[in-house]
């Protein structure tokens, strides 16, 4: 029976990305308390440390409200031989001047018809090529992120050693008194950066690129394709780093954090950019990448494409629980089989209980298990944002809209 056999397709279509997701948080273990808790042989103790001269690397758009607080957390993890380079993009304010004067390097751009962050980072490494000495590693840094102490080290010492990209730990925090959505979405991106990235790691598999705490070998970022208005322009490079053999690592130990702002709109509008961006990238490269890995038996580039075909967790739960209606009422009406049901079901219940335990194990203190009961509701409130995106409604780069602002 044909229906039957489409049910069928689409229960296991589904399936597979909520496997990899089940898969990844329940192969996931907790951060490391401190860096000598790392297993990689990166880590040197001893005043005597040598690693090679690191360049940070911040793209700023109109960021003078906050792009000191942002230096201030960097300068002081700064080498003999490091530097702090601001790209002040299209800015009306006085970004540039307040990163002068934060001990930063500045260079500045304007271009009203190429706007967004990947054309900013070009601008900047372009810049870097142009100098006496380019460095060794350049780390990509938000101008609304701090980097944690010891980042900035841990990061050149690991790129040194695995000679690839090294993706820092990236996380977003509510601020104190925000509402429960911001909260929920503080546990969805801690699933998405944290959980799910130490659970490919512990299967010994490369992860994403986040668009913040990256940080690259100059031999591989100088022809990088950076100048792009992409909206996934950090999961693109991450991507086609995997495709020529350099697949990112994961370091927990090096860690930068940042803030939702507190405006609903802000909110809403970066998150619509972030979800309308990894859903491109899913028909654009993950599907192609997905068919080059398995007929090339790259395991890596395998990797990378399967993590990037599963949708945000929002839209995964949306449709798998769609899916199980559809398939339960199919079998209860059309007298339909009862496997893709039961499939579509399996599916939905193990993206659950996944979600269960991270919550128990690493964001009990994001929410209550009383407010779990509210992330149906957040599920819902998202629906909206992907018809936009099977409407073409795509959203467009634009700054978010900070609190300090």
């Amino acid at each position: 029976m044909w229906v039957d056999g489409t049910l069928g397709l689409m229960a296991v279509a589904a399936g597979v990305p909520a496997t990899i997701f089940s898969l990844q948080v329940l192969a996931s273990r907790p951060l490391p308390r401190t860096p000598d808790d790392a297993d990689s042989p990166a880590v040197q103790r001893g005043s005597e440390t040598l690693r090679d001269p690191v360049v940070v690397l911040i793209p700023a758009h109109n960021e003078a409200a906050g792009i000191s607080r942002t230096l201030a957390s960097v300068m002081p993890q700064l080498g003999p031989r490091d530097r702090v380079v601001v790209v002040a993009d299209n800015c009306s304010d006085d970004t540039a001047q307040k990163a002068r004067q934060a001990g930063a390097w500045v260079t500045e751009r304007e271009h009203a018809g190429l706007r967004g962050k990947g054309y900013a980072l070009d601008h900047g490494v372009r810049w870097l090529e142009q100098q006496p000495q380019p460095p060794a590693v350049v780390v990509f840094l938000d101008a609304d992120c701090r980097l944690m102490p010891g980042s900035l080290e841990r990061l050149a010492l690991e790129v040194s050693h695995r000679a690839t990209a090294v993706q820092a730990l990236d996380l977003m925090h509510a601020p104190p008194g925000a509402p429960l959505r911001t909260r929920v979405a503080e546990f969805a991106w801690l699933v998405k950066n944290q959980v799910r990235p130490m659970g490919v790691r512990r299967m010994g598999l490369p992860c994403q690129l986040m668009g913040t705490g990256m940080a690259i070998p100059w031999d591989v970022v100088k022809d990088a394709p950076l100048a792009s208005g992409a909206l996934a322009e950090d999961v693109e490079l991450g991507l086609t780093l995997a495709e020529s053999g350099r697949a990112p690592v994961f370091c927990p130990q090096a860690a930068v954090h940042s803030f939702f702002p507190t405006a609903a709109a802000s909110t809403q509008a970066q998150r619509k950019r972030w979800e309308h961006g990894h859903l491109s990238m899913i028909a654009t490269r993950g599907l192609p990448l997905l068919g080059r890995g398995l007929l090339r038996a790259n395991k890596p580039l395998l990797a990378m494409a399967l993590d990037i075909c599963v949708p945000p967790l929002a839209s995964l739960v949306m449709v798998l629980t769609a899916l199980t209606a559809l398939t339960g009422a199919a079998s209860l009406l059309l007298s339909s089989s009862l496997w893709p049901f039961v499939l579509a079901a399996a599916s939905l219940a193990s993206v659950a209980t996944a979600v269960l335990w991270a919550w128990h194990r690493d964001a009990r203190h994001v929410i209550s298990a009383a407010e779990l009961s509210s992330i149906p509701a957040y599920v819902l409130r998202k629906l909206p944002l992907y018809l936009d995106a099977l409407r073409g409604r795509k959203a467009t780069w634009q700054r978010t809209k900070r609190d300090d602002d």
